[in-house]
């Protein structure tokens, strides 16, 4: 018997993975595998703002080494001098926006150095949302291996970004919601360096995290910090000038 049921929506058939991914420890790489699949998206990287001021990284995928410690950098004090600042604070909540397309002349001098030109990023598309008081900052890049997006792929990114936004949104506000060691359970599988950790240096940072889990299985004191990748970052930029 022929089904009569409607036609899926493109857009949102396109990121049903990522849609069936939400919750789940994976969803970095199922988001990066489908973006790359529909836009040729090379890097995602995904902030958290709140009206208040602060800034925090989610989300780093792809193929920018540097991510995580452009991440840090961003979320330290570059957010400030972001110039899409004020058109995602000027935005209507749950409404998707959509940003300009990028300029590398938008950029300060030191901005454009440390996350474009010391990072091999030679395009960048990007949309947000707001839920409540937290914008979630979804970006998308290119590096010169790639080459800039093509006219083709950047109307594709502004056809599925709705969905992706929202998707984002919805897997960050889960994770806020669950347990503490399921938290840091979805960072073991999917940041570098923490996924190379062995399973005991991970228990050991799970403890440190998470006062709540110590006293459970393996008695291991507080592991050595982890270096400040944001000094890191600005300290080798300042070393090639």
């Amino acid at each position: 018997m022929r089904s009569h049921g409607m036609a899926p929506n493109p857009a949102t058939a396109d990121v049903t993975p990522a849609v069936l991914a939400i919750g789940r420890a994976d969803f970095p790489n199922i988001l990066i595998d489908t973006l790359r699949r529909q836009a040729g998206v090379g890097h995602c990287m995904v902030f958290a703002l709140t009206r208040a001021g602060a800034a925090r990284c989610l989300l780093d995928a792809g193929n920018i080494p540097t991510g995580s410690d452009l991440g840090a950098a961003y979320a330290g004090q570059f957010h400030e001098f972001d110039p899409n600042r004020d058109m995602l604070f000027e935005a209507e909540a749950g409404a998707p926006i959509m940003l300009p397309s990028f300029s590398p002349h938008m950029y300060g001098a030191r901005y454009r150095k440390i996350f474009f030109n010391d990072s091999d990023i030679v395009d960048k598309c990007a949309t947000a949302i707001w839920t409540g008081d937290t914008c979630f900052y979804v970006n998308f890049y290119r590096i010169t291996s790639q080459g800039r997006f093509g006219d083709a792929e950047r109307a594709r990114l502004q056809t599925i970004a709705p969905a992706i936004g929202a998707c984002v949104a919805r897997h960050f506000q889960e994770a806020a919601a669950a347990a503490p060691d399921q938290n840091l359970a979805a960072l073991f599988a999917t940041r570098t360096p923490l996924s190379a950790l062995t399973p005991r240096e991970q228990e050991v940072c799970r403890r440190s995290a998470c006062p709540e889990l110590r006293g459970r299985g393996i008695d291991a004191g507080r592991p050595a910090a982890l270096p400040d990748a944001e000094s890191s970052l600005l300290t080798q930029s300042g070393s090639h000038r």
